[in-house]
């Protein structure tokens, strides 16, 4: 069986708030780790039938990325959603969705 491991480093400052977020898999073809502003991870625990999550983002990170982010992130959750369930009309409601968040964002395509 193969064995992949991603590992996600995150820097504070004095007062707890991320400085730097760095991410690094070895599955990667890039062996450094690399710098992002931003993650969401989403983990299933069936035994207790419930998310577990962990937002951060860097303090300097711009609101409009921030924005972006999140319709980013809204939109290949639709792509997985499909893939995982074929649940097409409901995604298309959420395509739907991310095209409204998206106006009243300002975020350009």
């Amino acid at each position: 069986m193969k064995t992949a491991e991603i590992k996600l480093t995150v820097q504070l400052d004095d007062n707890n708030i991320p400085e730097k977020i760095l991410w690094e898999s070895t599955d990667s073809k890039n062996k450094e780790a690399l710098p992002v502003q931003a993650f969401m991870l989403s983990l299933w625990d069936q035994s207790y039938q419930n998310t577990l999550k962990i937002d951060l983002w860097t303090k300097d990170m711009p609101v409009d990325e921030m924005k972006r982010f999140f319709y980013e992130t809204l939109q290949t959750m639709g792509d997985t959603f499909l893939r995982a369930t074929g649940e097409k009309n409901m995604v298309e409601d959420l395509r739907d969705y991310c095209a409204h968040f998206a106006d009243k964002m300002d975020i350009k395509k």
